[in-house]
């Protein structure tokens, strides 16, 4: 219950006035009257002005008071998202009396029924506060539920009326109920704000009803039995591929069969798929270096999966905040690891490459944040400046010479944080993998070493933790491929880093860093232009460009 300031009791009021206008609408829609028009416009004022006071009061308590928990700030949220579409859908009341002075004849609206819409908002706003003051989830989502129905009668309607409009004749009346119809539509696209901001005071995070869905399913999937209310929903991030990810755990008290708890993971229905199938194919290869997946389900074009959470931190941290001896360790099962992957998997059967299509494929992204990243030629006498367009159609033209001897199973994205480190286990995960594919290792070497690179710390002690470690995995990477005979190595690492240099610009807000980074892959675009030898083998790598 929040009590401070009357907010609960001007709380109160402000969904009674709005169910008192619903009321009023559903009767002067049965019976139309200039009193009961009044009556339904006059009010509206009113109900604007107690969203303004409750707004202001949950905005004024929110900044002044610093002593307030997680929960409550949580609440004081949710019921300001609430009085907003509270209000809204009075609006929306007064909008649907306001359309019946356009209608011809106003028994018209007779010949359609309204009885289901009204019961059903009716039965929403009723549920509203018992739902926020008893953290009822089965009230919320019920309310939630109000906008696909509302939606179900609308289309019904929106039909029928297109049918009756063909026939030529009542054109006028037949808009007017249309409009009519299309606000109780967005009555229910209010109703669900509603709830999902009820659901959000309950979780503490923002998760929309479609992803909760999908989250009870996949949870039920991984055999999870017990309610919903026993869970703690916690978001992480959203990741660069637009998936959504979140921490799941049993609330405090409650019995838990995986005490670590789990990660959730929804997006698209595609990539989640390919997660997933390289989730397993890892794990039927390496046991233990992947998660294990407890839960998958799909839905239209959205995918969600629950994976086992793996204990550790990310290889970042290490660098950033790890001692010496303790980064020294990491880097060593990190360098096994990749090197027992690499082996495994390793097959005798040349591939090509495509770092410079990776280039062209990010481009309105990288032009998007960067404008400035996309060169014309210029000239100066003798000398010529070939443009951007021109640089990378030549060097696409050079790649197709090259071709990685052997393939292995990459990771896909194998930056620093998507590789978590367990000092207790002596093990690392990998993690985020549904890019994992068999290709040049080249690839997963380069982006890892750029994910070093571009980490925007450059106080001078860290710098240098963040250059030893890009030496040291680099000296790593140059010995695998002596090992094994990989004469280009060197030349398709000039292709691989102009490519994470170049795309990694598109994460970057700091202009000089990414301009730093555009200029390095510039560099290497030039130098690889400018390459006359003809063997490849001969080419040589400027590994000064790795540091900054």
């Amino acid at each position: 219950m929040i009590t401070f300031e009357g907010l609960d009791e001007n709380f109160k009021f402000l969904v009674l006035e709005v169910d008192n206008q619903a009321r009023a609408t559903q009767r002067f829609m049965e019976t139309p009257s200039r009193k009961g028009f009044t009556k339904i416009t006059s009010r509206d004022d009113y109900i604007d002005n107690l969203k303004t006071i409750i707004e202001n009061k949950c905005f004024s308590r929110i900044h002044s008071d610093k002593n307030l928990d997680k929960n409550q700030l949580n609440k004081i949220r949710a019921v300001q998202v609430i009085c907003v579409n509270l209000e809204k859908i009075a609006d929306y009341f007064v909008n649907i009396v306001k359309q019946m002075r356009y209608l011809d004849d106003q028994s018209f609206i007779a010949r359609y029924s309204f009885e289901e819409i009204f019961e059903i908002t009716f039965e929403s706003l009723a549920a509203i506060r018992p739902a926020f003051h008893e953290e009822d989830m089965s009230k919320a989502l019920n309310i939630c539920k109000a906008e696909p129905e509302l939606d179900a009668i609308y289309k019904t309607n929106f039909d029928r009326i297109l049918n009756e409009m063909g026939m030529g004749r009542d054109a006028q009346s037949l808009i007017t109920v249309l409009f009519i119809f299309r606000y109780f539509e967005r009555v229910g696209d209010a109703l669900l704000n509603i709830g999902e901001a009820i659901i959000f005071s309950l979780l503490g995070e923002r998760i929309k009803i479609e992803q909760f869905d999908a989250l009870q399913q996949t949870l039920s999937k991984s055999g999870f039995s017990d309610s919903f209310a026993d869970i703690d929903f916690r978001a992480i991030w959203g990741t660069r591929s637009g998936c959504r990810i979140g921490k799941v755990e049993q609330r405090d008290g409650s019995p838990s069969p995986r005490p670590q708890g789990s990660i959730y993971k929804e997006g698209n229905l595609e990539k989640i798929r390919k997660e997933r199938a390289s989730i397993n194919r890892w794990k039927s290869l390496f046991p233990g270096l992947v998660a294990d997946v407890y839960g998958f389900h799909e839905e239209s074009d959205k995918g969600s999966m629950l994976v086992e959470f793996l204990n550790g931190c990310t290889l970042d941290e290490v660098v950033l905040s790890g001692d010496d001896e303790f980064l020294r360790n990491a880097l060593f099962i990190f360098e096994s690891t990749v090197l027992d992957t690499w082996t495994t998997t390793l097959e005798n059967l040349p591939v090509k490459t495509n770092y410079i299509w990776q280039i062209q494929s990010r481009l309105e992204s990288v032009l998007q944040m960067h404008p400035e990243f996309w060169r014309m030629p210029k000239s100066l006498g003798s000398s010529e400046v070939r443009s951007t367009e021109e640089l990378l159609s030549h060097c696409a033209d050079i790649e197709d010479e090259l071709e990685a001897p052997f393939s292995v199973f990459i990771h896909g994205d194998f930056n620093i944080n998507n590789v978590v480190y367990n000092h207790e286990a002596q093990q690392v995960h990998y993690i985020d993998l549904y890019r994992s594919r068999d290709f040049d290792y080249v690839q997963d070497a380069s982006v890892f070493l750029i994910s070093n690179f571009r980490m925007p710390v450059f106080e001078d002690n860290h710098r240098a933790r963040i250059n030893s470690v890009i030496r040291q995995f680099y000296t790593f990477t140059k010995g695998f491929a002596d090992q094994h005979g990989d004469t280009t190595f060197e030349a398709r690492m000039a292709f691989a880093l102009a490519r994470s240099f170049y795309t990694s610009t598109r994460f970057e807000l700091n202009f000089k860093f990414a301009k730093e980074m555009y200029n390095r892959a510039m560099f290497l675009l030039e130098k690889i232009y400018h390459y006359r030898d003809g063997k490849w083998e001969n080419f040589s790598l400027p590994t000064d460009i790795l540091y900054y």
